[in-house]
């Protein structure tokens, strides 16, 4: 059964892939969720790198910014700072019901697993281990140093979802945004949002 409505908080870091945080955040709010985003100094960098986009510095910017060009309702994207410590997600008292970070850098994932909280980001993953609510962690680097993997099975443990970006191509994918609806897909099932952004494994192209 679909949650849309429901708050999810999305972090962008500097990994490469940052259409797969964008395409994200577009599907979440064309769901009717609301969202709590954050992005981080490097994930700027790369957005300009990767994409023909420019996200302003200021949160109050960006967010105006990204609210006309998906088409969110008032209200419905807040834009947090990198060190608004008084923002919802930094505190368990009104925490999301889950957070995906998209991609996630392996500086990201190390500061989760050893407990840091120098940055709105890791603070808002720190809420969501304490509070036991979901968070979901789309790992983009290659090759996995055993750090790296280390890292990610000490959070698997604690009931992360570590979700590396590694798309399919059981539907014979024949452009980069369908490899990125592909990644995008498999997180709003794991968020229990409907969506029909791929042919699911065994349907056909004329299953409903």
């Amino acid at each position: 059964m679909s949650e849309a409505g429901q708050t999810i908080a999305l972090a962008i870091t500097g990994a490469s892939g940052a259409d797969y945080g964008l395409r994200l955040l577009e599907c979440l709010l064309h769901a009717q969720c609301r969202v709590y985003l954050m992005i981080s100094k490097a994930a700027q960098v790369v957005i300009s790198l990767e994409s023909e986009l420019s996200i302003p510095a200021q949160p109050a910017a960006a967010q105006a910014m990204l609210s006309e060009r998906f088409g969110a309702a008032p209200e419905q994207l807040r834009v947090f700072g990198r060190e608004q410590w008084t923002a919802p997600v930094a505190s368990g008292s009104s925490a999301p019901k889950a957070m995906v970070i998209a991609p996630c850098s392996t500086g990201t994932l190390s500061a989760i697993a050893c407990g840091a909280s120098n940055n709105l980001i890791e603070r808002a993953a720190d809420v969501m281990l304490k509070e036991r609510r979901k968070l979901i962690l789309m790992i983009r680097e290659t090759p996995l140093s055993t750090i790296h993997l280390e890292n990610m099975l000490k959070l698997s443990r604690l009931g992360v979802t570590i979700m590396p970006a590694s798309p399919g191509f059981y539907q014979c994918p024949r452009t980069v945004e369908e490899l990125v609806d592909f990644m995008v897909a498999r997180v709003l099932d794991h968020l229990s949002i409907e969506h029909r952004l791929l042919r699911r494994w065994g349907e056909t192209s004329g299953d409903s």
